[in-house]
C-alpha cells in the first residue's frame, strides 16, 4: 500500500472503498475497493476532498483481480458460452444454448491447486439450458503475482482445450416400442408411453412411430426391425426388462443385432436399464418400469448425454454408482440434488 497524490493515481488500484456524500441524494461508495483509477475519475476524487489516496502500487509482475479473472475465464471459455464483465473481481460464464456441460475435471483440479486460484463450475454431464450459469472465477487477493497466472496457463495448455464445453443437443427422432401382452391385448391402459413422450419432449425429441407387441422374442425383434427402417435416431423399448421368465425384451434387443453396452447399471431407480448401438449409429434403450412412476431415474441421467451425441461406454455406467442412489424425496428437486452427481 502506498500513499500518492490523487493527480498521479491513474492506473493504480484503490485499497478501500471511497465514500461520496451528497446531502439528500446519496451516501455510499463512489469507487469500490479494487477499482482501477482512470484519468476521468480524478476530478470526482478531488471533488470528494481526496487530495491523496492509498493505492496498491501497480508493477509489471503484479495483476489486478479483474485482469486475473479474465485469464481464468480464458482457460475455461469455449463455444456456446458468454461471459460477464468483471464485477468485484469475479466473472461468470453462462450457456448460450441448451446442451450438456462437460468439465475437464483434472485440469480444473490442477489449476485450483495453485494458491489463490478460484474456478467454480457446475458438475460435468449436467444438462444446462440457455442463459443458465455454468461457472464463475476469480482470484482471492486484490492483486496477485503474474507468475501464478502464468502457471495456471501452463497447466491448462497441456490439455489442448478449454476446461469447459457445452455440447448442443441434437435434433433427434424416436420410435417407442411398448412390450407387454397385458397392453397389447387391451387388458390395461398404456401409461408408460405418455411418460416417455413427455421426457423426450423436454429435449425437443419427436416420436415418429409407436408400436405395441406381446411378450415374445419374435414379435419384439420384428418391431425393432420395423423401427430401424424409419428415420428414428433412437429406439426405446418399454416393459419386459426384468429377469422374469416372461420378460423377453433384453434378449430380443440383443438378437436384433445391437451391440449391448450394458444391461444393468449401479443406479436406483434404474438398475435394469439397457443401452446398445446398431452399426448404423442408431441407439436402442430398454427402459425398466421405474421410468414410468419414478420422478428421476437412470433414463433422466443418460438421456441428455445421448442427445448431445456422446457415445457411451460401459465405464460411463460404472461411474454412476457414486451418486446413483435416489432418496425418493417427498418433494423431488431433481436435477438440483445429489442423484447422478459423481
Amino acid at each position: 500500500m502506498k500513499l500518492i497524490r490523487t493527480e498521479d493515481a491513474a492506473g493504480h488500484v484503490l485499497c478501500h472503498d471511497m465514500t461520496r456524500i451528497v446531502r439528500g441524494e446519496m451516501k455510499g461508495p463512489q469507487f469500490k475497493k479494487g477499482h482501477i483509477v482512470t484519468e476521468e475519475d480524478i476530478p470526482m476524487l478531488l471533488s470528494m476532498g481526496k487530495e491523496n489516496i492509498y493505492v496498491w502500487e501497480k508493477t509489471p509482475d503484479m495483476l489486478h483481480e479483474d485482469e486475473a479473472a479474465e485469464i481464468l475465464k480464458d482457460l475455461c471459455f469455449n463455444a456456446n458460452m458468454e461471459a460477464s464483465e468483471p464485477s468485484e473481481g469475479k466473472i461468470e460464464i453462462k450457456a448460450t444454448c441448451d446442451g450438456l456441460l462437460k468439465v475437464d475435471t483434472k485440469t480444473l483440479f490442477d489449476v485450483n491447486s495453485i494458491d489463490d486460484m478460484v474456478i467454480a463450475t457446475r458438475r460435468s454431464n449436467t444438462c444446462v439450458r440457455k442463459g443458465e450459469k455454468i461457472a464463475a472465477m476469480r482470484v482471492v487477493p486484490l492483486v496477485i503475482e503474474k507468475s501464478r497466472l502464468d502457471a495456471a496457463r501452463a497447466i491448462a495448455s497441456c490439455s489442448g482445450k478449454p476446461i469447459l464445453e457445452v455440447r448442443p443437443f441434437k435434433q433427434m427422432l424416436a420410435c417407442i416400442i411398448t412390450t407387454g401382452s397385458e397392453v397389447a391385448k387391451g387388458r390395461i391402459k398404456d401409461t408408460f408411453t405418455p411418460v416417455v413422450v413427455e421426457k423426450l419432449a423436454g429435449y425437443n425429441i419427436s416420436v415418429i412411430e409407436h408400436m405395441t407387441c406381446e411378450d415374445d422374442t419374435g414379435s419384439i425383434i420384428e418391431a425393432i426391425a420395423k423401427a430401424r427402417q424409419t428415420d428414428a435416431d433412437m429406439i426405446l423399448c418399454t416393459g419386459g426388462m426384468s429377469v422374469d421368465p416372461d420378460d423377453r425384451t433384453p434378449g430380443a434387443i440383443k438378437e436384433s443385432g445391437a451391440r449391448i453396452v450394458t444391461y444393468g447399471a449401479p443406479v436406483l431407480p434404474g438398475a435394469m436399464f439397457l443401452l446398445g448401438y446398431y452399426d448404423d449409429g442408431k441407439v436402442v434403450m430398454g427402459l425398466p418400469g421405474c421410468v414410468m412412476y419414478a420422478k428421476a431415474t437412470i433414463f433422466d441421467l443418460m438421456l441428455p448425454r445421448i442427445v448431445s451425441g456422446e457415445r457411451l461406454e460401459k465405464k460411463d455406467f460404472v461411474k454412476l454408482g457414486h451418486g446413483g442412489l435416489c432418496l425418493s424425496c417427498e418433494h423431488c428437486n431433481f436435477p438440483n440434488c445429489s442423484f447422478g452427481s459423481n
